[in-house]
C-alpha cells in the first residue's frame, strides 16, 4: 500500500499507509494526523485540510480545480505549493509523498 509523509511544523514526521483511492485527508484523519481539521468532511467546503505539498511532488498532482482554488484563497497562509488535501487522491504513483501540515486552527 502506498504511503504518506505528514510533516508536522514541529518538523516530526508521521508515516501512514493510504489506500489507492482514498484521499490524503481521508489517510490522515483515518491514522489520527494531527492538525488536519477537516471540518467539512472532504466536501471541499473549510480549507481545514490545507497542506503544503513538497515542491518535489506538486507536478505529479493534477492541478487544483477553481472550487479548491477559491477555497485555497481563503485558507490561513497559502502557498505556491498548497492544496486541500481532501482534493488529492492517492495512486500508486503517489507512494511516498511528502506533505508539510498547515495550521488549520483558525
Amino acid at each position: 500500500m502506498p504511503k504518506v509523509n505528514y510533516v508536522q511544523s514541529d518538523g516530526d514526521t508521521q508515516v501512514v499507509e493510504v489506500p489507492v483511492g482514498y484521499s490524503l485527508m481521508e489517510g490522515a484523519i483515518d491514522n489520527g494526523v494531527s492538525g488536519i481539521v477537516a471540518e467539512c468532511g472532504g466536501a471541499c467546503a473549510c480549507a481545514t485540510c490545507h497542506a503544503y505539498i513538497d515542491p518535489a511532488w506538486v507536478d505529479k498532482l493534477e492541478a487544483p480545480e477553481d472550487m479548491e482554488q477559491g477555497m485555497l484563497e481563503a485558507a490561513k497562509d497559502p502557498k505556491s505549493n498548497s492544496r486541500l488535501i481532501c482534493q488529492v487522491e492517492m495512486t500508486e504513483d503517489l507512494d511516498g509523498i511528502t506533505l508539510t501540515v498547515a495550521d488549520n486552527n483558525f
